[in-house]
């Protein structure tokens, strides 16, 4: 089967979109914990950083990004003509 050249763009788009989440992710869960000696001194809402970010700061981010990827992804497919459902 040969792609058009709509559906190497749709593909390029959610490869970027997920390498970018998934940079995000990845210093969320372990460049936090790995400099959390040296962080403990940042503090947010009087909590020291990877503290926070262990007690419930990375759990926010995780749904924000299952949030934006869903949210993302279905734009994405409205644009692209290959849709499931309505846009909500």
């Amino acid at each position: 089967m040969q792609l058009s050249q709509k559906h190497k763009d749709y593909w390029n788009k959610n490869l970027t979109v997920t390498a970018i989440l998934l940079t995000i992710w990845f210093v969320v869960t372990f460049v936090i914990g790995y400099m959390a000696i040296s962080l403990s001194e940042v503090t947010f809402l009087g909590f020291p950083i990877p503290f926070y970010m262990g007690a419930q700061g990375s759990l926010i981010i995780y749904v924000a990004i299952i949030w934006y990827y869903a949210y993302y992804m279905n734009k994405l497919d409205h644009e692209y003509g290959v849709h499931e459902g309505e846009l909500e």
